[in-house]
């Protein structure tokens, strides 16, 4: 049986509105280097493939399009770009993969620090690029009118991941001479400008950071949140609710013009040795919260080996992966980790040791060939420009 791929999501306590509340779950700490560190090491410690750091550009709330008043959740999060580089140097093999939001973002600063990521990572960076505009997000900057048109939020992100990978191949391997001799630090050849022109960037390049140990680091998207382009994204996440809806989702995302490598499911997971436990503790969460937790996805409530028997059944229906939301992050990422894995291991379905030494290798993805190299993949030296050319060099209006 060929193995399955796991990762966590990361966000705050847990999961669960109510997980900051729980015994062990260190709220006072949630600023904190040392507990994204420890968090961290032990998804690594479970030989997961990576792990995603949630953040946003305005505060959490429960309501998708306005902010909420509420005092009793956990509100605030630390930059996750900049979370995931603090803990790159502890780590040695898991991914880290942090989300940055597109809408508000410049392509050119997101380039430049996944590429320092990976770099620093030594090739485990990836990014979760999410594409939204809810107004009172957008109040933060003012430079636009919001709301978007229908589509344009995607679309705008579709061009965002495009001119970002353009960047990381503006430079090719091996255009680093390190020359003292010669006093050749650089060939100037092999540095390329992208000349992207669109609808919504306009940015000459090149990047100002070598090229990733990666070549591309690896993106992902939620499914539906980035135009439909060939190759735009790497890994997609898709929020089934039971296992017909897993195998329409896989078939939905491989059977598309853009389909991309893997499909992984969002599941929220609370798990004990028992299922009346597990139970017990999901029924204790809600009363603390005031009000049932109803996730998007499934939310698996039971045991370490009933959540590997739904998890087998899903990668047969056609998922590659899976990413886990640990209700309790203190309670259900060892429950995972000293549970679960060993669970999948004993059935043949999970590694016994990292293999690999990039986020790219572990989840058999080929390093990309550089666009703008002799030889290399799609665009030449200087690539079709899309669109009229614009004044200003970021967005065009």
């Amino acid at each position: 049986m060929s193995e399955l791929h796991l990762a966590v999501a990361l966000d705050g306590a847990g999961w669960h509105p109510a997980a900051w509340r729980e015994p062990g779950a260190r709220p006072g700490e949630l600023f904190t280097a040392r507990y994204w560190a420890d968090v961290v090491a032990e998804a690594e410690a479970g030989l997961l493939d990576f792990v995603t750091f949630e953040d946003g550009l305005t505060l959490q709330s429960s309501s998708p399009t306005e902010h909420d008043t509420r005092t009793d959740r956990v509100r605030g999060r630390l930059d996750a770009v900049l979370t995931a580089a603090r803990v790159a140097p502890l780590t040695r093999h898991i991914g880290l993969v942090p989300s940055v939001t597109a809408t508000h973002t410049e392509p050119f600063h997101i380039s430049k620090a996944l590429a320092t990521l990976d770099h620093v990572s030594r090739g485990r960076a990836g990014v979760l690029l999410r594409a939204c505009a809810p107004p009172h997000e957008a109040a933060h900057f003012g430079r636009r009118t919001f709301p978007l048109p229908v589509g344009e939020s995607a679309e705008e992100a579709a061009d965002h991941i495009e001119v970002v990978r353009r960047l990381w191949d503006s430079w090719e391997d091996d255009a680093e001479i390190r020359d003292v001799a010669t006093g050749r630090f650089v060939d100037r050849d092999r540095l390329h400008h992208i000349d992207f022109v669109g609808r919504h960037f306009r940015v000459r390049g090149p990047s100002i950071t070598p090229r990733p140990p990666q070549g591309q680091p690896l993106v992902t998207a939620t499914a539906g949140s980035t135009a439909p382009r060939p190759g735009l994204v790497d890994l997609v996440y898709v929020a089934p609710r039971d296992l017909d809806e897993a195998r329409a989702a896989a078939s939905a995302a491989f059977g598309s013009e853009a389909a991309p490598r893997h499909v992984f499911a969002d599941l929220t997971v609370l798990l004990a040795p028992d299922t009346a436990t597990a139970a017990a503790r999901r029924d204790r969460l809600d009363e603390a919260a005031g009000d049932p937790y109803d996730p998007e996805g499934a939310f698996f409530t039971g045991t370490p080996a009933g959540l590997a028997e739904l998890l087998l059944e899903w990668r047969r229906a056609g998922m590659t992966g899976f990413r886990l939301r640990p209700a309790v992050l203190a309670d259900d990422l060892p429950a995972i980790t000293r549970g679960l894995v060993p669970e999948l291991r004993r059935r043949g379905a999970f590694r016994g040791a990292y293999g690999a030494g990039t986020l790219r290798a572990l989840l058999g993805l080929e390093r990309p060939p550089n666009r703008y190299a002799a030889g290399g993949a799609g665009s030449t030296t200087h690539p079709t420009r899309r669109g009229a050319r614009t004044p200003g060099t970021g967005r065009t209006a």
